[in-house]
Formats: C-alpha cells, sequence, structure tokens
C-alpha cells in the first residue's frame, strides 16, 4: 500500500525538478495526467478569474495570491502542456502584471526583489514562459559574498539565506528547461559554496546556528529558508553531497516518525489554502516525499524512494 495513497503523493514526486528515478515508479505518468481534472488541480484553475488572477487582494495581495497558486499548481504536478494549464497562463501571461508600483510589468518579467524572482524565473521555467531578462537581472543582483538578498537595495551587503535559496531554484529550474548557460551555473556554485561554507545552518564566523526554526519543516515553505528545502535544492541540481551536509542531513534522519513519516512543524504566515497544506504537527505527505527523496540522494541509492513509496 502507498503511504498517504498514491494518487496524493505522485503529483508531489513529479515536481519539475524530480528525479529520474521517481519518474519511473509505475503509474506515474497516468497519476500526472490526472491532476489538471481531478482534486484539487482543477479546484485551483476553477478560481482563477477571467482577468487572469486568484484572490481577491484583500485576505492577501493579489501578487501573493497570483505567485502562490501557481507555485502549487507546479507542486501539484499538473502538466504544463495540458489544455488548462495553458488556458490559465495564456490568462496569466496576457492579463497580470505587478501593478503601477513596478510599472504594471509582466507577471514573468517579475518585478524587483530577488526573493519573488527567483520564483517568478522557476515558475516561467516550469510553464514555458522564459525570461532571459529577469535571470540577467538576478545574475547582476548576485553579491560579493556570493547569495543574493532583498534588502540589497536598502544597502545590505549580506546575502540572506531565504532569497538565496528561492534564487538558486529558480535558476536551476531555467537551466534544466532551457539548456546549461555558464554565467547561470557560475552563479549557482557561488551560491551554493554560500550555503555549503556555512554547513546549511551555520555563521560562517562563529559557527552558532544562525536561526532554530531551519530545523523545522513547512509545506509551502513559501520564502522561508529551511534545511530540507535546501537539502532538497543541493539533491536536485546534482551536487556530490560531502561533510557539509551531515548535520543537515542528520537533523532529517532524527525527525523521522514512527512508520517513516515526516510531520509538518510549522505553516507560515499566510499560506493559502492550509487544507491542501496539511495540519501542523500531523504525518505530511508533502515534508515526507521531499525527506524521502534527499536521504535518497545522501544514500546515493536511486531506487530507494521507490521502494519506500510502494511499501
Amino acid at each position: 500500500m502507498y503511504p498517504f495513497g498514491l494518487v496524493s503523493l505522485y503529483p508531489i514526486a513529479f515536481q519539475n525538478s524530480c528525479s529520474a528515478a521517481i519518474q519511473g515508479c509505475p503509474g506515474g505518468r497516468d497519476e500526472r495526467s490526472r491532476v489538471a481534472s481531478e482534486g484539487w488541480g482543477p479546484r485551483l484553475l476553477d478560481q482563477q478569474r477571467a482577468d487572469g488572477h486568484w484572490g481577491n487582494g484583500v485576505a492577501t495581495p493579489q501578487w501573493w495570491s497570483n505567485l502562490y497558486t501557481l507555485l502549487f499548481l507546479r507542486d501539484l504536478g499538473l502538466d504544463p502542456t495540458s489544455a488548462r494549464a495553458r488556458t490559465a497562463i495564456d490568462l496569466v501571461r496576457g492579463n497580470v502584471t505587478w501593478g503601477p508600483e513596478f510599472g504594471d510589468s509582466p507577471f514573468f518579467e517579475g518585478e524587483v526583489e530577488p526573493c519573488i524572482n527567483g520564483r517568478v524565473v522557476a515558475l516561467g521555467a516550469y510553464f514555458g514562459e522564459p525570461s532571459d531578462r529577469l535571470v540577467d537581472r538576478l545574475l547582476s543582483e548576485q553579491l560579493a559574498d556570493g547569495g543574493w538578498n532583498c534588502e540589497a537595495e536598502r544597502g545590505s551587503v549580506r546575502s540572506s539565506f531565504h532569497t538565496t535559496i528561492c534564487v538558486l531554484e529558480g535558476l536551476l529550474a531555467f537551466e534544466k528547461a532551457f539548456g546549461a548557460a555558464t554565467p547561470v551555473t557560475d552563479a549557482r556554485r557561488r551560491a551554493q559554496e554560500y550555503l555549503l561554507e556555512r554547513r546549511l545552518l551555520r555563521r560562517l564566523s562563529t559557527g552558532d546556528i544562525i536561526e532554530p526554526t531551519w530545523t523545522q519543516f513547512a509545506f509551502p515553505t513559501l520564502w522561508h529558508y529551511d534545511v530540507l528545502r535546501a537539502l532538497d535544492y543541493l539533491r536536485a541540481a546534482g551536487v556530490e553531497p560531502d561533510a557539509r551536509v551531515e548535520e543537515a542531513v542528520a537533523t532529517v534522519i532524527e525527525r523521522r516518525q514512527g512508520g517513516g513519516r515526516w510531520l509538518l512543524d510549522v505553516r507560515h504566515r499566510n499560506t493559502l489554502h492550509e487544507e491542501l497544506a496539511g495540519t501542523v504537527g500531523a504525518p505530511n505527505r508533502w515534508i515526507t516525499l521531499r525527506a524521502l527523496r534527499v536521504l535518497d540522494w545522501y544514500a546515493r541509492d536511486g531506487l530507494t524512494i521507490c521502494r519506500e513509496v510502494a511499501r
């Protein structure tokens, strides 16, 4: 039997950065094709307005509803070539902007903060809407220490783990979708080293843990950093695990519950569709699958996760 049910698990595994081993699990393509017509996929798609937006701009800002609904659809594994996906993306491309504050920049051209623009680049890669201009902007904003920080426009010269992971995920998705480019690859490697030099959670100067909550796992992560998110990025990027990830991997192993599942430790403020994300303190299919992928990568055994999921 599949833990949580195969229909619930597989769309998560079919994210744009999923491994070949996971893609080879039985029934994967059939499960993916159902995302647009069953469960949360059509529920989210049906909430899109005729003007391309989601939400009403009251409970959360309009841009927030648009960005994080599209990220949910990506995480569910919505086939970006399906008719429903193309209809939704056409509406976004033709109508949705970042508003007059940002010169009515089209959605897939981003705004000014790298933590947001990294997510936009990732969505553009997934849904076939590339923006070379936005990628070039991110490359130009990389800080001297290797990462990025949304506060750089206000004078910060130190990178933020939160912003850096958002940009790294976007650049990796861009390269996977449209081909590797030396400037992008080099920028990613510098940023990876920024995280790895700090063992994914410690200060370079003192060795102290920067933020204890980074060992608590959330879904969706929104703009927040945690060590599971960092490890999952390194896995997707094909980085060879070394001693600098051991502490973070040990944290993942320690948080494994009876029955081989992981809990949703925290829900970040303004999370949309809380019932889709899961209940805090309960076993969580999203966290469990990401943790299994990371341990699979660390063990260098690409078949382990299929065996785990199939139990």
